[in-house]
């Protein structure tokens, strides 16, 4: 490890929103890691715990409009802001990035600038651990492909895969709209982007590279009235049945800490504020029903971010990550 005492030195990059807040939560409690700034234009001078309330009390640390060399630097930007970051900000080459955007999660834009790996420690973990730049994959994205990779590299799908998942109100941002406000969200349901979400890309292009042929997915995303999480379903034929599935899948996801397998149908709340994907198995007739769960600014987002800081630096990738799930 190339970092002072075992410390890794840490900046972040747009803190003001959902993703920066879990971010940071968790780097506070991280025992490798030591915040050198927070960066945000809109909130300079400001404390972070005025912004992030639930973070009184845990430190003392300013917004920052200054951008100071560390070993590492998150970017939580909006997408399509990372790139022009880059663009218009000289950076250390010595310095690792992880980008929470799309900006380079696709082949066409990951082998540009700083050369960036598609972090889904799940799919190439040992290619991980040997980069300096990563790309963390989308929430939608995370929660689909962890339910669909070991069926795919088995070759067990056959035609089409059709998928439902429904995401919590962080999902949309902190900045308020007509679908997150309260009058609307509560108590409603409705779904956005059908087959058109702009997480497809990234969803059909590291699935079509697992199978020789070529996937077709039909993504229908719904607005939950609940905060945070995913809940979603993929089905699709398959010749093979539920054993061959449950064995398939415990096999591929042994040596990954965060995925469980569960004989029993899930409920949302047992992986909200953990970096957990929990996955549940159910064949109807010729047709194979996988649920896939996740907290989208956990496992989604800044937990996920957090396990591929964890590998780059070859650490345990579990550290900083043993949280709790709120199911009461």
């Amino acid at each position: 490890m190339s970092i002072i005492n075992n410390i890794i030195k840490v900046g972040i990059v747009g803190s003001s929103g959902y993703t920066g807040g879990e971010l940071i939560r968790i780097l506070l409690n991280h025992p490798n890691t030591e915040i050198e700034f927070v960066h945000s234009k809109s909130k300079y001078g400001k404390k972070i715990f005025e912004v992030h309330k639930d973070l009184i009390g845990d430190t003392e640390l300013e917004f920052t409009n200054k951008i100071k060399k560390t070993d590492i630097l998150f970017l939580c930007l909006g997408h399509g802001n990372s790139k022009e970051f880059l663009k218009n900000n000289s950076i250390d080459s010595s310095t690792k990035i992880i980008d929470l955007s799309q900006d380079y999660r696709v082949e066409d834009q990951i082998n540009v600038e700083r050369n960036f790996t598609y972090g889904l420690p799940e799919l190439q973990k040992e290619k991980i651990k040997k980069t300096n730049n990563i790309s963390n994959p989308g929430c939608f994205a995370t929660a689909i492909q962890l339910g669909l990779i070991p069926a795919l590299k088995k070759d067990y799908i056959n035609g089409e895969i059709h998928t439902n998942a429904i995401t919590g109100s962080t999902g949309a941002g902190v900045i308020p709209s007509n679908t997150t406000h309260f009058s609307w969200r509560n108590n409603n349901i409705s779904w956005y982007n059908a087959f058109t979400h702009r997480h497809l890309n990234e969803i059909k292009f590291h699935c079509n590279k697992l199978t020789k042929k070529q996937i077709n997915i039909n993504f229908i995303p719904v607005r939950g009235n609940f905060t945070r999480g995913i809940y979603c379903m993929s089905y699709f034929e398959s010749k093979f049945n539920i054993d061959d599935f449950i064995k398939a899948y415990e096999g591929y996801y042994k040596n990954h800490p965060f995925v469980h397998i569960s004989k029993d149908e899930l409920s949302l709340k047992e992986v909200v504020n953990t970096n957990k994907c929990i996955i549940h198995i159910k064949q109807i007739d010729k047709k194979i029903l996988i649920t896939s769960i996740i907290d989208n600014l956990i496992k989604g987002a800044s937990g996920q971010a957090i396990q591929n800081m964890n590998l780059m630096y070859g650490l345990d990738e579990k550290l900083g990550l043993k949280l709790k799930s709120t199911t009461f």
